[in-house]
Formats: C-alpha cells, sequence, structure tokens
C-alpha cells in the first residue's frame, strides 16, 4: 500500500477506507482476546505509580492496569447515586478528569462513549436516576495530556413500578392462603405471616357488614309478610 501511494496509483481516499478497515480489523481483533479478571498488566502510563527496582536499576510501573474492570452498580429509579474516580495510589496535582457515559450498554469500547463533563471534579453525581441513566460511565484521568487510568462503572436502574408490582403480587399471594402464611420458599426458611392492608381489611368488613344486613331483612320479610297481603285476604272473604 505505501508503494502504490508512493506512485501516486490510487487516489486519497482508496487508501483512507483501507487504512480505516485495517484499523477496525485490528480492534475487532484485539477485543477477542481473553482478558484477566480484576487489576492485571497491561499497564497504563500512571508514572505516579511507578517503583524503583533495585535490580533492574528501572521503574517497574505495572502496579495498575490502564483499564479496570466494569463494576457494576444496582440501583431502584429515583434514587441518588454517587460515582468516585478514585485509585489506590498517588496521583500528581496538575490532572484532567473526563467523564464519559454509553447509554444502555455495558461496554469498554471507547468508540461507544460520549463525553459528559471535564474538569478535576472526581465525583460523578445523579440526583435522581431514571432508564435514561441506565449503561457504562467511564472516568479517564490525564497528566501532561497522557491517560493514567480509565475506571468503568456499569449502573443498572430498576423502575419502581416493576417493586410495585412485585410487593403488590405478594399481597395477592397471600389473600389466596389460609392463616396469612406464605409457603416457603424450596431453598430457604420460611417467611414470616404478613398482615394484610388496611384497606383491605375495611372492603372485608364493609362486606360482612352489607351481607349480614341482607340476611336479617330477609328473615324479618319471611316471619312477618306485608299488611297488605291481610287486606286482600280480607277482601276476598
Amino acid at each position: 500500500m505505501a508503494d502504490e501511494f508512493n506512485g501516486q496509483l490510487n487516489d486519497d481516499t482508496v487508501y483512507e477506507k483501507r487504512l480505516q478497515k485495517a484499523a477496525d480489523n485490528f480492534i475487532a481483533a484485539a477485543y477477542k482476546l481473553p482478558r484477566e479478571s480484576g487489576c492485571f498488566p497491561p499497564c497504563g502510563f500512571q508514572g505516579a505509580d511507578s517503583v524503583y527496582n533495585c535490580i533492574s536499576c528501572k521503574y517497574d510501573s505495572c502496579g495498575f492496569p490502564l483499564d479496570c474492570p466494569i463494576k457494576e452498580i444496582k440501583v431502584m429509579a429515583n434514587s441518588r447515586i454517587q460515582m468516585w474516580c478514585d485509585v489506590p495510589f498517588h496521583l500528581p496535582n496538575n490532572i484532567e478528569i473526563i467523564w464519559r457515559f454509553a447509554e444502555e450498554v455495558k461496554t469498554e469500547e471507547v468508540d461507544q462513549f460520549e463525553k459528559v463533563t471535564a474538569g478535576v471534579d472526581r465525583l460523578y453525581s445523579i440526583r435522581s436516576t431514571s432508564l435514561q441513566h441506565q449503561g457504562t460511565y467511564q472516568c479517564e484521568i490525564y497528566s501532561d495530556q497522557r491517560s493514567i487510568v480509565r475506571l468503568y462503572y456499569y449502573l443498572a436502574v430498576t423502575p419502581q413500578v416493576v417493586a410495585g408490582h412485585t410487593e403488590l403480587q405478594e399481597i395477592f399471594d397471600l389473600s389466596l392462603l389460609p392463616g396469612g402464611q406464605l409457603l416457603p420458599e424450596p431453598s430457604g426458611p420460611p417467611r414470616l405471616p404478613l398482615l394484610p392492608s388496611p384497606l383491605l381489611l375495611t372492603a372485608c368488613l364493609t362486606a360482612l357488614l352489607l351481607l349480614l344486613f341482607l340476611t336479617l331483612k330477609v328473615l324479618w320479610w319471611l316471619t312477618d309478610p306485608p299488611e297488605q297481603a291481610d287486606g286482600d285476604e280480607n277482601v276476598g272473604v
């Protein structure tokens, strides 16, 4: 390809497409390589974490990788969440922190992230989480325009509608079982009995009183027929 370029055999756009395709193939092949779990090499450029080795007379700076594993955070909707861009080693004073976000997906692919904030703030806070906040958050620390480390947080948000439906389903199951007892789960101890809600108790009591009133009305009608019936009999005689 270099010989073709020097000989000007093709248009420049041809080489751009070929180089982009080669880069895409390299990235795809690199992501298929197995990764170790935890913070292991390959290392980043963090000179602040380097330790001098007296045997080799060199600085060893492989104590922390450039990309750390994704940490998963599970929260309910409308909850407050805080994520810290922090590392277990000393950082230089002239650092820059960039927060990025990849919506809905759990990934470490750089091209899927969009920049959210840039500055020196290590804290990223969300006051009230919703489904639009679900995804992967990347925190990258720079020093002298060189990347030191990248941290990843995957935020999984559970809607409160789902949680409320689960609670109502448990109440419904209780109303179908005698004595308000829940059947024990196969793999765990039996759950404690739960009392029905005040609204359910009120509805049941109202239904019982209405049934008692109707029963008394029927009994009174059977034991004491209406006076109009007696009057009709006298006219007939």
